[in-house]
This record gives structure tokens, sequence and C-alpha cells, in this order.
């Protein structure tokens, strides 16, 4: 072949002379990779991506470790997932911690490898409620109850959808799905979600219960002891699950904990540490304070929600006031704030000026600090309301996003004392969702798919209820 004749008839692309073709770079790497991904180890795409949203809200931090020293988009923890997916896709370490199709390719091989553990077949492995007990692995967990708290939190952002901003400004979603769990013997596991019904297991009501190892923490008399005049305001550094598993995972070169942890999307709470002991949270604090964790990282604004702000605003206020606490950011400190402290949690991102707001009731959100849209969450908006007495109003939302309703009892009377609430919901044609109990603040939320459907809603605030015709169809 003549080169100079080609040469002088046609403009030759450099990466042909060069043996290699032009590939042009993707328009959405990190969707491709999801798509990618659950193609060739036959994970339901949309899974492996709220897997991925629940653990970092798909944001690799650049290949840096989280507390609980797990990497990239998928979370791949050091000593468990990272060194199995190194295994499994022959990909070195380096690349599964730094780059982003990698790391995603290492989680979805490993939740195929649990699937085949479980004998999955090509049939079940299409049916992504199906993969509960392989999600529920993937966590590993240190108790089969925040593995199922693990993995309710995926199938929750399953059920919800997803729509989210990678760090590069690409958008990935999810559709809502309705899927059936198939939990198997993580049913049995109790509820973390569910407050505590003991009413000595937690200092705060709202509070689930979850003790972290006795090796995190000092066992104490406080205020007796010591007295607690701090509270410190943390960021995890990691997933709402993962850390309540961090806490409980132990002994350990560096025994941390705090007494709480406040998940991003709905503000629920779990105690870990009673306030009477000295977690192992803020150093020269630890005697005097007590620690909030809030799920999330300093560098990502989207963990920061309102629902959080004001499930936390309520504990840290009704802290203060059993306390004598003043409230101001002379005693409410971050943990960057503690004197001697190497952190910078709760970083830039974290809204001092609305969080403050809420704890001193300034805020214009009146005495209870939540609110149908906080508990509900993002997309959620009231669109029919009902009173209950002068003890709560009930409220029914749709988030026209995912075609779902909500129902969620705000309380007005009773606040920060657990009395009997409820809240319910019933789509046509399907068996009526109640979340009742004796709650702090509210009941819910009630979530249901339900576009085309009528519902019946309605709830109960102290010796109030609503009950709803058949309505709202549409």
């Amino acid at each position: 072949m003549n080169l100079r004749i080609l040469l002088t008839g046609a403009v030759i692309p450099l990466a042909l002379l060069a043996g290699r073709p032009a590939v042009a770079a993707a328009a959405d790497p990190m969707a491709d990779a999801f798509t990618q991904a659950a193609s060739k180890y036959e994970v339901p795409r949309d899974l492996l991506v709220s897997v991925a949203y629940s653990e970092t809200h798909l944001d690799g931090h650049k290949g840096e470790p989280s507390a609980s020293g797990g990497y990239g988009v998928m979370h791949l923890v050091t000593s468990k997932t990272l060194d199995r997916a190194a295994t499994l896709t022959n990909k070195p370490v380096s690349a599964l911690k730094s780059d982003d199709a990698a790391n995603i390719a290492g989680g979805a091989a490993v939740l195929r490898a649990y699937a085949d553990e479980l004998k999955l077949d090509a049939t079940a492995r299409k049916d992504a409620g199906k993969w509960y007990q392989a999600v529920a692995k993937y966590a590993g967990a240190s108790t089969p109850e925040v593995a199922r708290l693990y993995a309710d939190t995926v199938y929750d952002l399953l059920a919800e959808g997803i729509r989210a901003t990678t760090p590069g400004g690409e958008t990935v979603t999810v559709p809502s799905h309705t899927v059936t769990p198939d939990r198997g013997p993580y049913g049995k596991a109790g509820d973390l979600d569910k407050p505590s019904t003991l009413a000595a297991s937690t200092d705060y009501p709202s509070a689930a219960w979850a003790p972290a190892h006795s090796s995190n923490y000092a066992v104490s008399n406080r205020p007796a002891s010591d007295a607690i005049d701090r509270i410190v305001i943390h960021v995890t550094q990691g997933s709402y699950a993962g850390t309540i598993s961090w806490f409980q995972t132990g002994p350990r070169p560096n025994p941390t904990s705090a007494h709480y942890v406040v998940r991003s999307s709905d503000g629920a709470i779990t105690q870990m540490v009673r306030e009477k002991d000295r977690a192992f949270h803020a150093g020269d604090y630890n005697r005097r304070s007590v620690g909030i964790e809030h799920e999330g990282f300093v560098d990502n604004a989207t963990w920061f929600t309102d629902a959080m702000y004001r499930s936390s605003a309520a504990l840290t206020r009704d802290i203060a006031d059993r306390y004598g606490i003043p409230k101001d950011r002379t005693h409410i400190v971050g943990h960057s704030e503690v004197p001697g402290a190497d952190h910078t949690d709760p970083g830039g991102y974290w809204d001092w000026t609305r969080y403050m707001q809420y704890v001193t009731g300034s805020g214009g959100g009146g005495t209870n600090p939540h609110t149908p849209e906080s508990v509900c969450g993002s997309g959620y908006k009231v669109i029919d309301s009902a009173a209950l007495g002068t003890a709560g109003t009930v409220y029914l939302l749709y988030n026209s996003d995912n075609g779902n309703n909500c129902v969620a009892t705000i309380k007005k009377t009773s606040l920060g004392t657990a009395t009997a609430t409820s809240a319910y919901l019933e789509v046509e044609g399907k068996a009526r969702v109640t979340d009742s109990g004796n709650f702090a603040y509210y009941a819910g939320p009630v979530r249901a798919a339900a576009a085309g459907k009528c519902v019946k809603w309605g709830g109960k605030a102290g010796t109030s209820t609503y009950d709803s015709p058949s309505e709202h169809c549409g």
C-alpha cells in the first residue's frame, strides 16, 4: 500500500494510523457504567443504582475512603467487598478504589456472587425483590437488624425512584418500582425503623435503640460524675446503616461512637450510647458532651435535608432542655470546633443558621419541628388534610414524579412525649398499611404507589380519629 497516495487523497485520523480506533468519550459515563455492569453480572440495573445511592449518593469522593474504610460509588470495603471484587473482576484494587466504572463493576460482581450463593436462577435474578438477602449481605452489617435496615433503605429508594446528579454533572435516574422484597430470614429481624417500645432503652422517645459495642464507649454516671454542657454535631462520612454497624464493631484500634445517629432522607434517629455514658466522639469533650452523628459526607450538600435538620434540631432541643444547656453556638458546636480536634465536620455545607433557628424555634416552623413534607420526603406536596381535634393534623401528600401518595400525622400537643399516634393509607385493591405506635412528634410516613387509583387515608392523635372516604382517584 502506498501511504503517500493515501495521505494525498484523504485525511486519515491519527488514531487509525496508530492502529487504534477513535472512541468518543461517553456522554453519560456513570449511567453507562451501571448499565454495562448490570448486564454483565445480571443484576437489576435500578437495584444496582439504588445500592450505590444509599451508600454514597453516587459520589466516589476521588478515591478517598469513608470512615468505615469503604471506597468509591459502591462503597467497597477493605478486607470485605473490596477484596472480593478484585478477585471476581480481576481488576487491581487501586482501580476499584478510584475508577467509577471499575468500582461499579466490582459492586455488581459481589452482588452477583451473593445471589449465586443464594442459588438465584436466571428467572429469579430478573426479579429485584429476590435480591433482598443479597443486598442485606452486601451491607457487611454487624447484626441482622442492621442488615435489614440497610436493605430496607435500598428498597425504599427503589420504590420512590431516584434522580441524582453526580460530581461530574451527569444526571442518573431510577423510576419508581413496585417491588415485593423477599426478606427471607431477615423478616424475623428487629426493625430499627421503628422507635423503641421499651421506655428504658432510649433517652429520647422517638429514637430506635441499637447499642454500640462496649469497647466503643465508657460506662459512666453523668451528669452526676460529669456535667453535660455541650452538644457536638458530627457528619458520619458514611451511610446511616453503615455507621450503626461501624459503632457496633469492636474492639478495634480506634474505638469510636456517638450517642445518636440521624438519617438523611427522613430524619430517623437511632441511639447507640446512653447519655449517662461517655461516647468516644470528641476528644476532650467526651466527658461533657452528647454527640450526634448525621448521615452523609461533608463535601456533598445533598445529604443535608430539611427532614434531617428538623429532626436533629428537635433532638438537640430536647437534650438542651433536660440538661439546662443554653441553645447557642457556644454550647452547640461542630466537631471541628472542639479544642484540639483534627476533623472538619460538619463542614461548609452544614447550614448552621437554619439549624439553630429550628433548635430555638425562631425559624417560623412552629413548636413541632416536623412538617408533612419533611416526613414524607423530597417531591411530596400536601393535597389534603384533616384536623385531629387540637392534638394534630393528618395529611395526604402526592409525589407527581413517581405517582406515590404519602400519609403523615403531625402532632400539635404532647410534643416530645411518646403518645398514641397513627397514620394509614389504603390504595384501591390493596391492603391497608398503617404506622401506629407511641410517637413523640409524628406518625408515618406511609407511602404507596397510587397513580390511577382511589385511596382511603386517615390517622389518629389524642382522642381524635379521621377516616376518609375513597377519594383522590386518578
